[in-house]
């Protein structure tokens, strides 16, 4: 590959069946080499992409978790990225000696890439798996710099300001999306109008691979999206109840060339963390706030 590559991504939207692995891999199997025959270089599923989602025990969690150096699920996606020659992206139930996290794999034709370990976690998530510990790590390939959210991650702005800062061209963002309370029909989800506002204030690309159906009463958004470092959408949203395939072209070059708005404003550069940091810190009621913002 050229220096700047431009290449097809693809976002592949399923509905796992929980607690069926085996059912899981073999779906997601056949969908990444749907992919491939397609041109794809690059995949990106979704959270928790080969277990299912709505665990009822740090136990059954645990039994359904594996390694992300070496599981069966992961092994199973490295001899894929293999034999096509692509970089796969899947969010996976890792396990860690006792612990658990909500986490994503990035692998590629070489066999593993990098992990990266759910920093926000939503809602039960927290009785179950352990906060990220890994930061926000951005992995150097040969089709660009790469990092990886998962679903909550992405109502922070700070994380892909930090993929950003590290020259990240994309983000994988392996999600679980739910519907948000007071959403309008006739607008686009929270979750995607927040991507788009990521890729745009950024400069980044961002494939997003939502899971939809209903497990264990829980309804999930579907509404995949791949979005441009322009903040618009270049596919999507995919359907909001069935599994959907979603491609389009990324070009490193133009995205690079996107952080420059015009002959003085880059929007990487022109952060002015002077400002910045003395406003994070700590403020007492003596600079007029009533209740003293802390910094955790």
């Amino acid at each position: 590959m050229s220096d700047f590559p431009s290449y097809l991504a693809a976002s592949i939207q399923i509905n796992p069946e929980f607690g069926n692995k085996a059912a899981n891999m073999a779906k997601i199997k056949a969908r990444l080499e749907e992919v491939a025959a397609k041109g794809a270089v690059i995949a990106v599923l979704p959270e928790l992409a080969n277990t299912g989602y709505v665990f009822e025990s740090r136990e059954e969690a645990f039994s359904l978790a594996e390694s992300a150096k070496d599981g069966e699920y992961v092994t199973m996606l490295k001899a894929i990225a293999s034999e096509h020659q692509m970089y796969i992206a899947s969010g996976i139930t890792e396990r860690e000696d006792d612990c658990l996290y909500n986490s994503a794999v990035l692998v590629g034709p070489k066999g593993l890439i990098g992990v990266y370990r759910k920093n926000h976690l939503w809602g039960d998530e927290n009785v179950f798996f352990e906060p990220g510990n890994l930061g926000m790590p951005v992995f150097k390939t040969p089709i660009g710099r790469i990092g990886m959210v998962i679903c909550f991650d992405g109502w922070f702005p700070e994380l892909y300001r930090i993929a950003a800062m590290q020259g990240a061209d994309i983000i994988c963002n392996c999600t679980n999306w739910v519907p948000m309370a007071n959403q309008p029909a006739n607008m686009l989800a929270m979750a995607n109008i927040l991507a788009m506002g990521a890729a745009h204030s950024n400069a980044l690309n961002i494939i997003c691979a939502d899971r939809c159906g209903t497990e264990r009463g829980q309804p999930f958004l579907g509404q995949s999206i791949i979005v441009g470092p322009d903040g618009w959408l270049a596919a999507g949203p995919a359907s909001s109840t069935d599994e959907q395939i979603l491609t389009a072209k990324i070009n490193i070059k133009k995205t690079r060339e996107t952080r420059q708005w015009n002959a003085f404003n880059n929007i990487v550069r022109d952060r002015r963390d002077d400002v910045y940091d003395p406003m994070l810190g700590y403020l007492s009621p003596e600079d007029g706030c009533e209740m003293p913002l802390q910094r955790w």
